[in-house]
């Protein structure tokens, strides 16, 4: 990936977790939320790809009114644990 800009994070300032823990407003995983800055430049493109993934998804099979929470700082610990332990 050299030469390429390092990535932008897709965060829409919308945190807001749906039932698999997904943000619905950047369509990250919140363990791919945590640490974005600490991620090599290739992890976040990887990430980047998931992402627009989920994006087409979701435009595709649209859920109306789907449950969702703000994250906590308990599912913001656990999952930053989760990254580190990596």
């Amino acid at each position: 990936m050299s030469g390429l800009p390092a990535p932008e994070s897709p965060c829409v300032a919308c945190c807001r977790l749906n039932s698999e823990k997904l943000c619905v407003g950047c369509y990250r995983h919140i363990t791919e939320i945590v640490d974005w800055n600490r991620r090599s430049d290739a992890e976040n493109y990887a990430i980047l790809q998931k992402v627009a993934q989920r994006k087409r998804k979701a435009k595709q099979q649209p859920v109306a009114d789907e449950y969702t929470t703000a994250i906590t700082q308990q599912e913001w610990q656990a999952a930053k644990a989760i990254v580190r332990a990596k």
